[in-house]
């Protein structure tokens, strides 16, 4: 399986400069926030195949005007294709909005879905779009990542760990990939390629 993970900015090859055909070879995409709704629609439509998505810090709008076409994991463990995908949106919160969250709000969400999580077996993908703590987030407020996702990936030990909200353009050497607990932690800032 071949997968599209997609956040932050519309990528100029799935989008501006977008070829028949580009997006034939993918059979899901993930999209970790922070992402326009229209660019959202268009690749589910030229690309044939499931768009997964949780809404970002700047997706005000998707609460009462979703993406089109697009499955919203908000808040639930989606089971696409045979891939159990756990869906957390948001960022830490540093000011009054919505789709930002403290720790104990996001742990509180995590709660909700126990039984979930624990009668699926676990899951797969824990898609985001905050960082977990320590993993590929800064000391900064707006970029921290979550303590709580640090829990989740010791726990279940999913395969994959995908997020956003950490733009490679910040700094210089922000990895794409890293490796954490057996788990593979993806920054899908613009676009990534993952192989299942």
């Amino acid at each position: 399986m071949r997968i599209l993970a997609v956040s932050d900015v519309a990528s100029p090859r799935y989008y501006d400069y977008y070829q028949p055909g580009y997006l034939d070879e993918f059979d899901l995409i993930l999209a970790c926030g922070d992402l326009k709704k229209s660019y959202l629609e268009f690749l589910v439509t030229m690309a044939h195949c499931p768009l997964v998505y949780v809404r970002g810090n700047h997706d005000e709008g998707f609460l009462t005007n979703p993406p089109e076409g697009c499955i919203c994991a908000e808040d639930d463990l989606v089971v696409c294709k045979g891939v159990r995908i756990l869906g957390l949106g948001g960022s830490y919160k540093y000011k009054v909005g919505t789709n930002m969250y403290t720790e104990k709000q996001m742990r509180r969400r995590i709660r909700r879905l126990a039984f979930k999580i624990h009668r699926a077996g676990g899951f797969d993908i824990l898609l985001t779009h905050a960082p977990a703590r320590g993993v590929n987030d800064f000391d900064t407020l707006p970029h921290r990542g979550f303590e709580c996702f640090v829990d989740l990936l010791d726990k279940y030990r999913p395969k994959y760990f995908v997020h956003g909200h950490i733009h490679r353009t910040y700094a210089l050497n922000i990895p794409q990939r890293t490796e954490r607990g057996g788990t593979t932690v993806i920054n899908a800032y613009e676009y990534c390629v993952i192989e299942i």
